[in-house]
């Protein structure tokens, strides 16, 4: 009988535990360190010292990079890639006991001393036996040990499918990791004959609601994309407050129309996306004075399926003119009252009006110099880069002002979704029937994975120019920040993600449950490969890798 490192019960709880001890924070030394410590576990394999070409570190950003670990089967062209992400959120909510949120075998124990702070279902949980308490339990370094286990019994077994372990850093941020994978995968596919037929994540499922106990599988993922604006008023003196108007006052008219409004939201097969929500508002004052604040921002959330950045950005224009409207109307009722001439009518530009301006009065050169001179300084978030471009460019075009300036900040997560893909059906169909049969274990699935994942950027299918948005309104596109979507494009094969049940992911009481993560779902997912290795199903409308 062969034994497993991994591959086991046991196996599998060491291998977490040890794994969640690598502090990998995203941003942090620990997040560019982890992937050598993967790399090395996965050399430990048979099969990876007889292959060590199969086994790889590729850069991502800022020192970071991501690991592939190819299993191929000399007779096998189909592949799945198994995609996990290894950064964790940061871990300052664990307070005093803030060294034990990378060892959960500790915190677990030391919580019961502490079970009066937790809320009602977290103490449940911990008395229960049931959960492993710690950051990253949940999300989501047990996905990758699950499939670190999966690959260690291919490649044992010498399963008859070509499996592809992906693990990307900074997905919590800018997922900087699976953006460069991308250019990587199509790279291998090319290189190794692979033909791709399933992008299988590892994601926790996440609670549709509060205390909800389901078990999910998700055919897709939901989008996210953070429409902003930029507010430029005109300055004065406190003791003169209708000589200029503050940008805090423009920014409050288009936060009410942002905030949860209905326009941004879709529904699609029953599904809703969260309401759109303001992520950030501030003025760009950074000192006290009694001049007003002039300029300031705000970064909205919004969540799509169906929609594209050109159709978001048509919608957010809509709104903020409407915004802008209601400003101009209770700005010139005020003046009127006080009777003072306004200073101007607030006007709405995108990015792109403002650029096209900008270059035509001020010259490609010395745009691009001002540009190029921010994007170079990185003690800014790609989302302050971008507002500074924008505050550059106004400074020096103020006959503009007042005005709202409407871009694309960093991150987009286009939708995907597969759930009408027949291949897809067959997946779900195949893993209710497995769960209930070996475990009992009813199981739902779920059109758009509601925590934002990594699949965003594969399997991308849009036909039109709906991208071209947003590029155009982004201004740290092609200098920090871009997305490979003509490389999306080729990696045209269904999506899925199946992973272990947690809890509070995010939270001081992130937990994961362990009958799900050390049981039954490395046997849905290692029951599902083997059924998709036998199986003569396919996606009708996947293409060629031909292309």
């Amino acid at each position: 009988m062969t034994e497993y490192q991994w591959a086991t019960k046991e196996g599998l709880r060491q291998l977490l535990c040890e794994v969640v001890s690598w502090d990998s924070r995203t941003l942090t030394a620990g997040e560019r360190d982890f992937p050598a410590k993967v790399s090395e576990k996965l050399k430990s394999l048979p099969y990876f010292q007889e292959n060590p070409s199969h086994l790889d570190l590729h850069d991502a950003d800022l020192g970071r990079r991501f690991v592939t670990a190819l299993y191929k089967h000399p007779e096998a062209e189909e592949t799945i890639v198994l995609i996990s992400h290894f950064d964790t959120v940061y871990t300052d909510e664990y307070g005093d006991i803030e060294e034990f949120a990378f060892r959960p075998e500790e915190l677990t124990q030391l919580l019961h001393s502490r079970i009066d702070s937790l809320p009602e279902d977290a103490q449940k949980d911990l008395l229960s036996g049931e959960y492993l308490f710690g950051r990253g339990t949940m999300d989501m370094k047990m996905g990758l040990v699950m499939h670190m286990g999966i690959i260690e019994k291919a490649t044992t077994e010498k399963w008859p499918i070509n499996l592809v372990l992906l693990t990307v850093p900074d997905e919590e941020v800018n997922s900087s990791g699976m953006r460069a994978a991308v250019s990587k995968l199509v790279e291998m596919r090319e290189q190794h004959a692979l033909n791709y037929k399933l992008f299988l994540n590892g994601e926790p499922v996440f609670s549709q609601q509060p205390g909800d106990p389901n078990y999910y599988i998700y055919s897709g993922s939901i989008g996210k994309i953070m429409p902003s604006v930029f507010f430029y008023g005109r300055e004065t003196h406190v003791g003169e407050p209708l000589s200029g108007i503050t940008a805090n006052y423009i920014a409050s008219f288009m936060t009410k129309e942002m905030e949860w409004n209905a326009k941004l939201q879709e529904t699609v097969m029953g599904e809703k996306t969260p309401l759109p929500v303001t992520l950030q508002q501030k003025d760009l004052k950074m000192e006290y004075s009694t001049q007003t604040p002039f300029r300031a921002v705000a970064l909205y959330n919004v969540f799509l399926m169906k929609r594209n950045a050109a159709e978001i950005m048509d919608i957010f224009e809509g709104i903020a003119r409407n915004a802008a409207k209601s400003c101009n109307e209770d700005y010139q009722k005020i003046c009127s009252t006080q009777g003072v001439k306004p200073v101007g009518e607030i006007r709405v530009y995108r990015y792109e009006e403002l650029l096209d301006y900008a270059i035509r009065k001020l010259g490609q050169d010395f745009v691009e110099s001002v540009k190029t001179e921010i994007l170079g300084n990185n003690e800014w978030s790609d989302r302050d880069k971008s507002f500074q471009i924008v505050d550059s460019l106004m400074i020096e075009c103020q006959e503009l002002s007042p005005a709202m300036v409407l871009l694309y900040a960093p991150p987009y997560y286009p939708a995907v979704n597969s759930s009408d893909c027949d291949f897809i059906i067959e997946c779900v169909d195949y893993v209710k029937s497995h769960s209930m049969e070996k475990f009992e274990l009813p199981v739902k699935q779920v059109h758009y994975f509601n925590g934002i994942s990594d699949l965003s950027y594969v399997n991308y299918k849009e036909e039109g120019e709906g991208w071209t948005s947003f590029i155009s309104n982004t201004p740290v596109w092609g200098g920090n920040y871009s997305i490979p979507f003509e490389e999306m494009k080729q990696l045209q094969a269904p999506v899925l993600n199946v992973g272990p049940f947690g809890k509070d992911a995010h939270k001081r009481t992130e937990r994961l449950h362990m009958k799900s993560a050390f049981e039954e779902v490395p046997s849905l997912v290692e029951g599902l490969i083997r059924h998709i290795s036998n199986s003569a199903g396919a996606c009708q409308n996947s293409i060629s890798n031909s292309l």
